[in-house]
């Protein structure tokens, strides 16, 4: 079979294969038969990992896509006259095909932001007009951590929007498709950026650190829990042979594996910024404190440079690209593309 690129695809690290000890942990769990729908001795054993990273109130319901996490957190949170305040970048609102609102049925309110993180202070303005029947009641505040721009709140950014939207009656989602990315960047524990953070509801990335078609959504307030499984189960996303999904979070979280995963990631892309920081020609546009670099190229070496990396402009027709590292990008792939970054700048 011959390979999908000449070398690692920068574009993306959903483009990434399955860590091996996640494959491994899959073949583990292929053993015999299981009770489906959850049923089973994995699903239990991942249930008590999300536990032991998140605390004991955490209730996660695993799903394949994150789409899905997202959908089924807001329908968790909301009602249809009510809203979700999110930053304008938030993949909900520019890369989800419109599901939030097609299938939730909840109206998104925006904010520009420059570095895809909202402030407390942006919250308030959305909030008119509550209780009046014409208005959409704001219920929801959704932040993305890391953010669609690679950006990471700090645990007191967290603490401070959480607190924020309290006040106000209102409830906080993250979603964490990049979390482990985050925590690794931060230097802290998951629950660090979640339960001790005031966070309410989590879409927990499994995908973009390395598993195949896992993902969760984790109840941490206990009223919002119990609704849970049937929103799954109509949004189509119970798993039959749910041991598989949870055999890759066990591997996940057992060991600190995802940790390891994610600082990888985020140390080849901090080593892709350093190398091209003097290529003539390059600028980065945004902080690289994740596994993502944004960076403004002459426009004449994109295309020759996609022809053999991979890699998505940004603001299409502009010149702004996003590149991203993987669990599995090494410094020699790095130090390779940095190498023609700078000879394609040149020749242009």
């Amino acid at each position: 079979m011959p390979k999908p690129f000449g070398l690692r695809s920068f574009a993306s690290d959903n483009h990434a294969g399955v860590p091996p000890e996640v494959l491994a942990a899959i073949a583990e769990a292929n053993v015999d038969h299981a009770v489906a729908y959850g049923e089973d001795p994995w699903t239990a054993r991942a249930a008590q990992c999300f536990r032991e990273v998140l605390g004991e109130q955490a209730e996660p319901f695993l799903v394949f896509t994150g789409t899905a996490a997202n959908v089924m957190a807001l329908r968790a949170a909301c009602r249809s006259w009510e809203g979700v305040i999110c930053a304008e970048t938030a993949h909900m609102n520019t890369s989800e095909g419109g599901a939030p609102e097609r299938i939730a049925g909840v109206k998104l309110r925006t904010v520009p932001t420059p570095d895809g993180k909202l402030r407390p202070e942006q919250i308030d303005p959305l909030l008119l007009g509550i209780g009046d029947a014409h208005s959409i009641r704001m219920r929801l505040v959704s932040l993305t951590q890391a953010t669609e721009l690679g950006t990471v709140y700090t645990v007191a950014e967290l603490r401070a929007l959480s607190d924020h939207a309290h006040e106000r009656g209102l409830l906080v989602h993250l979603d964490g498709a990049r979390l482990a990315n985050a925590a690794a960047s931060l230097g802290v524990p998951l629950r660090a950026l979640s339960t001790d953070a005031g966070i309410d509801l989590v879409s927990f990335g499994g995908t973009k650190v390395g598993l195949l078609g896992a993902e969760a959504v984790v109840a941490l307030r206990p009223e919002l829990a119990p609704d849970m499984q049937f929103l799954r189960m109509q949004g189509g996303q119970l798993a039959s042979k749910s041991r598989f999904l949870a055999a890759q979070f066990i591997a996940l979280f057992e060991d600190d594996l995802w940790l390891r995963l994610a600082r990888n990631a985020n140390a080849m892309a901090a080593r892709l910024a350093d190398g091209v920081r003097g290529v003539g020609g390059v600028e980065i546009v945004q902080p690289v404190q994740s596994n993502a670099v944004f960076a403004r190229l002459p426009r004449s070496a994109i295309a020759p440079l996609q022809a053999q990396w991979p890699f998505y402009v940004w603001d299409d027709p502009g010149d702004v690209v996003r590149w991203v590292c993987s669990w599995d990008t090494t410094p020699e792939e790095v130090d390779v593309f940095v190498g023609a970054i700078g000879a394609q700048c040149a020749e242009g």
